[in-house]
Formats: C-alpha cells, structure tokens, sequence
C-alpha cells in the first residue's frame, strides 16, 4: 500500500466526509492506482474536476500514483485563466446541450424555458449514451451516474429546489447571459415556430386568441404558447435564476 496526500478545494469538498473537507489528509492506495480511480473512490465524480496538481505539477486523470506523492484536486474556477495549464476537465462543445436524469424533471423544463436543449432520460446507461454520443452535459443526483467512463461534462447538482438547481446550473456553465426564452417546448424539447391565428383552429380558448397576438406552437407535439398568465410567473423564474446565478461570479 502506498501513502498518498490528498487535498479537495471549493465545491469537491461537498463530496467528503467532515473530517477530510477543507484540509490535507491522507489516504492508502493499493498498488499504482489511478488518479481517475483514487478520487472517484474517496467520492468525487470525476466530471466536477477541471485541475489536478501532483507535487506541483498538472497531471492527467490516467497519472499513477505513488507512496508520498502529495495531490491537490481542483473544480473550475471561472475567475482564473487557466491557459496553458493541463487541465483534466474541459468546456463542453457549443451550443451546450444537456442530458437530465428522470429525478431532475422540474429543472429539465426550466432549462428548456430558458431555450436550452435538455433531454431527459430515466436509464442511467442512456444517459451516459446520450452523454458520450452528443457531448451533452449530464445532470443529476446520483454519483455513481456522473463517474461513469462515457460521461465527460457533467454537474452533481446540489440543491433540492428546481429554481436554485437552475441558478446554479446558470452559474456552473456560464448560462446567464445566452438564454433565449420561451423557444422550445416544454414538454418535448423541441424549438418552437410561430403559428398565426388563422391557423389555430379550436387548439385556443376563444378568449385567449381575442386578447393575444402572438402564438408559438410545437412542431412535434403541436402544443400552442401564448404569454397568458403563466408567461410572467414563468418570466421571473428566469430573472430570479440569472440574479442568483450573476450574483456568484
């Protein structure tokens, strides 16, 4: 067994138990075990990781460790430029798109209300397909999904509460600034086209069509949207995300 020295920064330290976070420790690994295969098993998925120094020096995930080495792990740190440095995390392909495990249903539609791409699956092994086949960010509560191999970006979101998990996926991937609201459909993922009135049949209250102008509807689902009553709750939903969301950079 070797002896190695492990130290977590910022958020990877909500992975810990109390008596590792926010300090040194140190940690037995059997044979030359991976970087990738140590941290993963003291808890942390290695998607949250951007940055791992050994004595010093930026490695990779496939690095062995070996007895003294002294290990500092990192997650991304938006205000530091990171150019030229090895970095073992890396920003998803644009545009970025996400892929939300079932439990994360409520946030999947606030993505999509804020015109991001976010599908939703239930199968842990289709999410890491849709994960590696589309280079979409992978979001969920389960930690053992986000250490799968196929999962490149990824997000253990941490909070319980829809709009917060949408303020601190805004945060995490730089979102506040490209929202594009009310352009896919809710329900089917889909962007949305404008229908004309003419068009809209018996598909809206009468009401409803006399008093709005401007209807959308889902080419997939063929679901119409107009900015009735639920357009300003919905509207401060997003403004609320991105003040959260703007004001932890």
């Amino acid at each position: 067994m070797s002896e190695v020295a492990f130290r977590f920064y910022a958020q990877l330290n909500d992975f810990l138990p109390p008596r590792q976070r926010g300090r040194r420790f140190t940690h037995s690994v059997a044979g030359t075990s991976s970087i990738k295969d140590t941290v993963e098993a003291l808890g942390v998925p290695h998607p949250e990781i951007d940055l791992v120094l050994v004595n010093g020096a930026a490695v990779d995930f496939t690095y062995r460790l070996h007895s003294g080495d002294r290990v500092s792990v990192y997650p991304v740190f938006r205000s530091l430029d990171l150019a030229g440095v090895r970095r073992v995390g890396a920003d998803p392909p644009e545009p970025i798109r996400f892929v939300v495990d079932g439990h994360l249903g409520k946030l999947a539609s606030f993505l999509r209300l804020a015109g991001f791409d976010a599908m939703v699956l239930d199968d842990d092994a289709a999410v890491g397909t849709a994960a590696a086949r589309d280079g979409r960010v992978a979001l969920t509560r389960d930690r053992d999904l986000l250490k799968r191999n196929a999962i490149r970006y990824g997000r253990y979101v941490r909070s319980t509460d829809p709009e917060a998990q949408l303020a601190e996926v805004f945060e995490r991937f730089d979102l506040a600034e490209r929202v594009e609201p009310f352009t896919r459909c809710l329900r089917c993922n889909q962007l949305v086209r404008s229908i004309a009135k003419a068009d809209l049949a018996d598909r809206v209250p009468p009401r409803s069509r006399a008093r709005f102008e401007h209807f959308v509807v889902c080419p997939a689902c063929n679901r119409v949207y107009w900015r009735g009553s639920h357009y300003e709750r919905l509207r401060c939903v997003l403004e609320r995300a991105i003040r959260s969301a703007s004001s932890q950079l």
